[in-house]
This record gives C-alpha cells, sequence and structure tokens, in this order.
C-alpha cells in the first residue's frame, strides 16, 4: 500500500487547494463559475492543457498503444499538436473577446445573443451536456483502474472511482473555478514531470530502450508495434478530424473566457505542442514496449483492459516509493474531469436556471448553490456509469465525446460567419445528435464484425472490433463534421439571418 499512500497524500494536497479557494471566493456567478475572469498568463497554459489531457492522454493512449503500437502517437498527438493552437487563436481569442465584451459565461450564451436564438440554445446545452458526460466518466474510471493496479486490488476498482469522484467533486463543490484551476496547473505540472521521469526509470528497468526495442522487434507477433502497420491511412486521415473537438468542449470554451488578458494565449499558443509532446510520446513508447512483456501482457488480459499497463510498467520497475509518486501523476491526469464536472454545472445554472427565471427569482446566492448541488448529481451519475460501462477508455473518448464536439466545431465557427442563423445552427445540432444516436444503434444490433451495407461488391459501411467503419477506415466523425457543415451553411443560405445589429455587434 506503500503507492496509494502517495496517491491518497496527492489527493488530500488538491482537496486542500479547493478548499484554500473557496476562502478566496466571492459570492458571485461570476467569481464561482469564472474566477472572476482573472485567471493569469501561466495558470492560464497549464489549467486549459490540463482541462484537455485527462486519462485519456496517458491510461488510454498507452493501453491502446499496447494493442497497436507507436501509429497511435500519429492518431491523436500530431494531429491536435497543429490543430488545438491554431483553433485557440482564430478561435478561442474571439470567444474570449465576446465574453468579455457582452458578459457571456458559457457558450450556449454566446449562442443565443449571436443567432437572436431562445430553445435553439436550450437544445445546444441539452446536446452538450450529453456529450460531455463520456468524458467524465472516464475520469472516474480512470481513477478506479490507478488505484486497483497501484495497490494490486487491494483498493478495488469500485471503490478507488467512488474515492476519485468524491475528492473532485469535494474540491469544485468549494473552489469553483479558481479552485479547478489552480488544481489543474498543479497537476499539469506534475504529469508532464512524469513523462520525462517514468521513461528514465521503465528504461533501466528494461535494460535500456535499445534492448526492450530489439526484443520487440525480434518478435514476428509483435515486431508491428513499432511501425503504423496497424494503422490504415483513412483511420489517420478521420484522426485529424477528431481535435477540432477542442473548441467545442464546453469546458474549453469556458476556459477560454476566464483570462485575464488575451495575450495570455499567445505563451498557450506556443508552447501548446511541447506540452502535447511531453505527455503523450513517452506514454504511446512505453505503452508499445509494455507488449513485449509477457508479464504484462498476462496480467493485462487477465484483467480484460489494457488501460493499466502503464501502472503495470511502474510496478515492475520502479520502487514502491517512486511507482507512488509517478502514480500521483497519472492520478494528476486522470483527476482533470473537475473541468468538465464544473463545466456543466456552470451550463446548467446559466442557460437553464438563470435562463429561465431562477436567478432572477431567487438570487445569486442561490444560483451558486444551485451549482453546487448540480456538481454533486453529475458526478453521481458518472460514477454510476463508469461502474457498468466494460469499454475501453480510449474507445469511449473517441466515439462519444470527441466525435461529436467536432461534429459540433462548425457551429462555434459560424459565430464569426456573417450569414449563419439559428435555424442553420438548430440543423446542425439536429444532424449530430442524429448520427450519433444511429452509430450507438448500430454498434448495438450489429456486434459483430461485418460489411453491413455494400455497394456494387464494395463495403460501404462495414462493423469492425473498435466501431464502425466507413469506405473500410474512415470513422464516423468524418461524415458527421462534413454533414454538420453542409447543415449549416445550407439552412443559413436559405433562412433570415439575425439583425443586423447583433451581426455588427459580433462582426463589426
Amino acid at each position: 500500500m506503500i503507492e496509494a499512500v502517495f496517491v491518497f497524500a496527492y489527493m488530500a494536497v488538491v482537496l486542500y487547494v479547493g478548499l484554500f479557494a473557496f476562502r478566496r471566493a466571492k459570492s458571485t456567478g461570476e467569481d464561482y463559475f469564472l474566477a472572476s475572469r482573472s485567471i493569469g498568463g501561466v495558470v492560464f497554459l497549464l489549467s486549459l492543457f490540463g482541462t484537455h489531457m485527462t486519462a485519456f492522454a496517458i491510461l488510454g493512449s498507452s493501453g491502446r498503444a499496447f494493442r497497436e503500437g507507436i501509429g497511435v502517437y500519429g492518431l491523436m498527438a500530431s494531429s491536435s499538436a497543429l490543430v488545438v493552437p491554431l483553433l485557440l487563436l482564430f478561435l478561442g481569442t474571439r470567444l474570449w473577446a465576446a465574453g468579455r465584451r457582452f458578459g457571456h459565461m458559457t457558450p450556449v450564451q454566446i449562442f443565443r445573443d449571436r443567432w437572436e436564438a431562445g430553445h435553439t440554445g436550450t437544445v445546444l446545452f441539452v446536446l452538450q451536456a450529453c456529450l460531455l458526460v463520456p468524458y467524465i466518466v472516464i475520469g472516474v474510471m480512470g481513477g478506479g483502474t490507478t488505484l486497483a493496479a497501484l495497490t494490486g486490488g487491494a483498493v478495488p476498482e469500485w471503490l478507488g472511482g467512488g474515492i476519485v469522484a468524491l475528492v473532485v467533486m469535494s474540491y469544485v463543490f468549494f473552489g469553483g473555478m479558481r479552485g479547478t484551476a489552480w488544481v489543474n496547473a498543479l497537476q499539469t505540472v506534475l504529469f508532464l514531470t512524469f513523462g520525462a521521469v517514468a521513461c528514465i526509470v521503465i528504461a533501466k528497468g528494461l535494460g535500456g530502450f535499445d534492448r526492450a526495442v530489439e526484443a520487440l522487434l525480434a518478435d514476428p507477433a509483435k515486431a508491428h508495434l513499432l511501425t503504423r502497420e496497424k494503422v490504415s491511412p483513412l483511420v489517420f486521415l478521420s484522426f485529424t478530424f477528431i481535435p477540432l473537438s477542442a473548441i467545442a468542449f464546453p469546458h474549453m470554451t469556458i476556459f477560454c473566457l476566464t483570462a485575464r488578458r488575451v495575450e495570455s494565449f499567445r505563451r498557450t499558443v506556443v508552447l501548446y505542442p511541447v506540452c502535447i509532446l511531453l505527455v503523450w510520446l513517452p506514454c504511446v513508447f512505453l505503452g508499445a514496449l509494455a507488449a513485449g512483456d509477457p508479464e504484462i501482457s498476462a496480467a493485462a488480459s487477465a484483467s480484460g483492459t489494457s488501460d493499466q499497463v502503464m501502472l503495470l510498467l511502474l510496478k515492475k520497475h520502479a520502487p514502491p516509493w517512486l511507482a507512488g509518486l509517478l502514480g500521483a501523476g497519472i492520478m494528476a491526469a486522470v483527476m482533470a474531469s473537475d473541468s468538465q464536472i464544473l463545466a456543466l454545472s456552470t451550463m446548467f445554472t446559466e442557460d437553464i436556471f438563470a435562463y429561465y427565471g431562477g436567478k432572477e427569482a431567487f438570487g445569486e446566492r442561490v444560483q451558486v448553490i444551485t451549482g453546487r448541488a448540480f456538481v454533486v448529481g453529475v458526478t453521481v451519475a458518472a460514477y454510476a456509469i463508469a461502474m457498468t460501462t466494460t469499454q475501453q477508455i480510449f474507445d469511449i473518448a473517441v466515439k462519444y465525446a470527441f466525435t461529436g464536439y467536432a461534429a459540433l466545431s462548425p457551429i462555434v465557427a459560424g459565430v464569426f460567419w456573417r450569414r449563419s442563423t439559428r435555424r442553420g445552427v438548430l440543423a446542425s445540432a439536429l444532424v449530430v445528435a442524429a448520427g450519433l444516436a444511429a452509430t450507438a444503434w448500430l454498434e448495438a444490433a450489429y456486434p459483430a464484425p461485418g460489411a453491413l451495407w455494400e455497394l456494387g461488391g464494395v463495403p460501404v459501411l462495414s462493423r469492425t472490433p473498435g466501431g464502425l467503419s466507413i469506405l473500410g477506415g474512415l470513422l464516423p466523425v468524418v461524415p458527421l463534421v462534413l454533414a454538420s457543415a453542409a447543415a449549416l451553411a445550407g439552412v443559413s443560405l436559405v433562412t433570415r439571418p439575425p439583425s443586423q445589429a447583433t451581426i455588427e455587434r459580433y462582426i463589426p
């Protein structure tokens, strides 16, 4: 239990940070949900990156690399390092300016104001909330996996997930955005450090990377893990669409609104690719090398999941005290689901409670209390779902959260297109919802791999072990993004735009 002691000590520290932030808080909605728009440059970079890189980045990437090899780095990290900074530069700064100028606290408030749309904003809230829950779920799953692996099963996954959910819920409940940003900054420093230290320690335990790589290449059944053989060009193309989700994630948009000055984006845009490299490269490389260890392969096979291979490497090759410290680094990434929980709470209280008269009737103090109650409800729901799902962390994130939000990215870009209309936005949202529902239904109805629809002998739609495949390799995210953009553009061009005064406010 030595490793667990270090992890529990880390959770106690972040809980204290949340309580310390509570002592600095004001009883206003803007302070609780946006930290009074006062986040400085360094904390902004660390907290924004930390909230983007969750259990998906360390446990999910290493687990998928264990199954498919180092090509996983190309799938997500390389494209994200290019796409995300550009999104922050061209859209994030404009969203910040709109929030600052008009007092918006959520993306739905921006959508309602930009398109003079009332109930369309409610539809967007419901859709965004449904898509964000899977992202919160993988944080709870990652917490259970981490504690179970580090303690050799002494802390079962259901208990570990519950402990992590309780700690995250507590510091978000008390600290709000300020506590979440401070904790995310601390967490980002920890898991950025984790990659370098883990590489040094595990390399020594493996007898050096040269030896480990040569052993893997000498095994015909596993040599492909050090190539991109398992990653087809169409799959690679599909994953270049996934990072579009970054700007549509509500927690990312809301974090953009917290910056004290627009200059905070400059450091973030420049250093974001470096941060991605520092986190993803060691995790993917070590995950692939873990496949060459018969003991770890057997343990992963017995557990039915590859999400814990990084933890198994630490348990085997690091002394207990160091495994505990590095485990705290992994837990830092796992607990980054805090901002998603706060984002949902912010959206509910602003876009539903306040919009439909709750704030006016009961006051701002009750609004904050409502937000805290929603934090509790979301955390409990996420824990219940996490304890019943059997899917891998990487697959859950890509299939639902990343795919859905990538398909919503045309709506965010449409804020700054003069001809966009609320009916075009509604059409785009309905296309995304219908597409995701159809994908989930097809995967449930046809669990066995095989062709579902052929045209002239060519498989147009197929079921693979990983999910749906279009035209022999494309993931659903590609047609969904294109259909969403087409619906927004097509319907907007034939419907009435908002008033000229509203358009001029956003696009002078």
